[in-house]
């Protein structure tokens, strides 16, 4: 079963790509081996391109859909990708306050 996780951004895949480190590698493993292609054309269509939208996951996991452990893009998580996120993307899990009450 798919795990929604707390908090998720959507940004272009031309945006995370600006990471010098950037790579596909988990993303061309999903769907070399799981996706069922009837043809090399329908498996081209199934690559990154520009405009796409990826999901960068409170982990700095980065996903092609809102599930955090789906579809899974990236995964090497480094100081150097979350220095990049938080400064470059201007990524921040936001922090929820709780209200409490006072009886």
């Amino acid at each position: 079963m798919a795990t929604m996780g707390r908090y998720c951004k959507a940004y272009l895949v031309k945006e995370l790509r600006q990471f010098e480190q950037w790579t596909e590698n988990r993303w061309l493993e999903y769907i070399e081996n799981v996706e069922n292609f009837q043809d090399e054309s329908e498996k081209v269509k199934k690559m990154l391109d520009d405009e796409d939208v990826l999901y960068l996951q409170e982990n700095y996991v980065v996903t092609n859909g809102i599930f955090k452990d789906e579809q899974i893009v990236v995964d090497a998580v480094t100081p150097e990708w979350q220095h990049f996120c938080q400064t470059v993307l201007q990524f921040e899990v936001p922090v929820s306050e709780t209200v409490s009450e006072t009886v």
